[in-house]
Order: C-alpha cells, then sequence, then structure tokens
C-alpha cells in the first residue's frame, strides 16, 4: 500500500483530559509525521456546556465544584496549567461554537495550499485548536464568545473575515456536523478518543503515550509486507 494510515483524533476543545493529554499527540504526530496521516475530528461532549454542568454536578458543588476537579485533573500534569476561574466564573455555554470555528480555520488552511510534507502541528489549524485550549484553561477566557475566538485566529495567522465567511455561508457548519456524524457512526464515548485500523483500534480517555505508540507501531506493522487480515 502506498498511502499513508490514517489515525483519527476526536476531542471536544472543552475537555480537560483533551488538553492534558495534547502533548501526547505532539509526540505521536512528532515521531510517525513521515507515515501517519492525523487528522483532528471534533466530538460533541459539551455542547450545552451549562446544562452539562448544572445537572451532572448538582450535588457536588456545581460549577465551583466542577471547576475544582478540573484543577486537581490538571495538577497531575506539571506541562499544564488551570485558571482559577475556569467554570467557577468563566462558563462558555457551549464548545459548539469554538468547534464550528475550528472547522472553518480547517476549510480555510485547505485554501491556502499547504505543502502535503508539513507536520499537521504545523498546521495554522492544529496552533488555532491549542490557542482555544489555552485561552480558556491556562488563560480563563471564554472561548464560546466571538471576540475571543477571533484573537486567537487572528494570533496564529488567520484572517477573522475569511473564517467568518466560512462560519455564515454554512459550510462549517455542515464540516462540524460530518464530525459529529463520524464520532457517532464510530462509537466514540468521550474526549480525548483515538481510532486506527478503520476503527478497529480505538483508545479514550487519559492513555499513556506507550501504548498509543504501541498501537500506531502496529498499524504500522499490519500494512507491512506480507501482513494481511485475519479474516
Amino acid at each position: 500500500m502506498s498511502e499513508k494510515p490514517v489515525v483519527l483524533h476526536f476531542s471536544d476543545i472543552l475537555c480537560v483530559w483533551a488538553y492534558v493529554s495534547n502533548i501526547r499527540l505532539e509526540r505521536l504526530i512528532e515521531k510517525y509525521a513521515d507515515r501517519v496521516d492525523f487528522e483532528l475530528r471534533y466530538c460533541s461532549v459539551f455542547p450545552d456546556a451549562v446544562g452539562k454542568i448544572e445537572t451532572s454536578w448538582a450535588g457536588r458543588g456545581g460549577f465551583s465544584g466542577y471547576g475544582d476537579h478540573v484543577r486537581k485533573v490538571a495538577a497531575e500534569f506539571d506541562h499544564v496549567e488551570v485558571h482559577p476561574d475556569v467554570w467557577s466564573k468563566t462558563r462558555p455555554a457551549s464548545s459548539t461554537a469554538p468547534h464550528m470555528l475550528l472547522k472553518a480555520a480547517q476549510l480555510a488552511e485547505r485554501e491556502m495550499g499547504l505543502d502535503a510534507d508539513t507536520p499537521l502541528t504545523e498546521h495554522p489549524s492544529y496552533r488555532l485548536s491549542w490557542a482555544l485550549r489555552t485561552a480558556f484553561f491556562r488563560d480563563g477566557r471564554d472561548i464560546a464568545d466571538w471576540q475571543v475566538q477571533r484573537e486567537c485566529a487572528e494570533s496564529v495567522g488567520f484572517d477573522a473575515q475569511v473564517l467568518q465567511g466560512h462560519l455564515q455561508s454554512g459550510a462549517a457548519a455542515a464540516a462540524l456536523d460530518r464530525d459529529i456524524l463520524a464520532a457517532q457512526k464510530a462509537s466514540v464515548t468521550g474526549s480525548p478518543t483515538f481510532i486506527m485500523n478503520g476503527g478497529r483500534q480505538v483508545l479514550y480517555g487519559n492513555v499513556g503515550f506507550k501504548l498509543l505508540d504501541a498501537n500506531v507501531e502496529e498499524l504500522l506493522r499490519m500494512r507491512g509486507p506480507g501482513e494481511a487480515s485475519w479474516c
């Protein structure tokens, strides 16, 4: 086979586990960029973030309790930080808005004509995803707000008017819907989720780098000469 295998990465931009594990995604890309194609997709964990937390954390301290939980999760990792206002004061209404922005960014990126060998971590849309995550978790900003989104987009080199065009035309909404349908088809249950080998290899949640690495190695081995499915 001449085509590279594909690894799909589904996440919700407001998910703390996706935030803390992003470094593992970067390490995978750095190691396998020349042999594997990585695609960023978005799943719907916080489509109604306020309603979700009000319901699921009603007896556990509400927004303050959930904010404390998020900070405790992040405290286990020395490469990330969480602002004290996250969820206690800063409460994005939905992850759908930033997800649509990210799909608009991916559409705009295709129009830029990036070199096919450009690693995903150097794509403006990838850098925007990280800018949004850090704006919320590290800086305590509401990334569901258009002005915050605009600042993040411009900080990584996007023309906000171009992105607005994809949002206003409905193209970004359609692209996000394709992600959500793909997540449903693959039975994605949460964020982050890695999917490989046409859905046969699924890794969800706080998965260590060694396990991710072993799965990518197996994916490549299965595509080698003489390797075939047992079915």
